[in-house]
């Protein structure tokens, strides 16, 4: 438990913070905060480690989509490859590139930044990054990745950039990260990728435990 008050943006001051859940991937904390009126209130923060994602856009203008089980809302859903960021002092473009070839069989030459997120900021610190990866390959068989656990019935499936932007207008694309993607690299690919971000770029959004 820490008690030491600390300062924060806009007057507000975390008092004491406790965290009584403690899970595989995710922590809750509890912060008492003084508010700037002085009064003092109780906010409950679902601590993510962060996570990244990948448009994988190949030389037709395809992207490489997965379809994977999702268990809190019970239902398979249409992704781009993704993971966490848990492997301590991993650079999130070296994560991308581990999910993708884990996930999707894939490997990429040119990389670039397209958006960083806060998930749901009013709830959890969760933040990721979605990357552009071009100059598509495949990963060697012999360097091929076991799947378990959900990933063991990840489906993958090239879709056209296009059909997946009216996908996600029809609601058929309803992960956010992947929702993100896609909407940016289209935005990106009309712009004919002007302005996309080196992999270097600084990211405000990352939690500072993430990695």
């Amino acid at each position: 438990m820490s008690t030491a008050p600390a300062p924060s943006p806009g007057g507000y001051e975390l008092l004491e913070s406790t965290t009584p859940y403690r899970g595989k991937i995710i922590s809750v904390r509890r912060d008492i905060v003084r508010m700037p009126d002085g009064s003092s209130t109780q906010r409950d923060v679902i601590v993510h480690p962060g996570a990244v994602g990948v448009v994988a856009l190949d030389d037709e203008g395809r992207i490489m989509m997965i379809r994977q089980y999702r268990h809190p809302v019970r239902a398979a859903l249409w992704e781009l490859p993704a993971g966490l960021l848990d492997v301590a002092g991993e650079p999130a473009s070296r994560a991308a590139a581990r999910e993708l070839a884990e996930e999707a069989g894939l490997t990429a030459r040119d990389w670039d930044v397209l958006v960083d997120v806060y998930s749901s900021p009013g709830m959890t610190d969760e933040a990721y990054r979605v990357f552009l990866a071009r100059g598509i390959g495949e990963v060697p068989p012999e360097f091929g990745y076991v799947r378990t656990d959900e990933e063991a019935e990840l489906v993958g499936e090239w879709v056209p950039l296009a059909v997946a932007v009216a996908r996600v207008f029809a609601g058929r694309i309803v992960n956010g990260l992947a929702t993100a993607g896609i909407l940016a690299a289209a935005h990106a690919r009309a712009d004919d990728f002007a302005g996309l971000r080196p992999v270097s770029a600084p990211w405000p959004a990352r939690p500072a435990h993430a990695g």
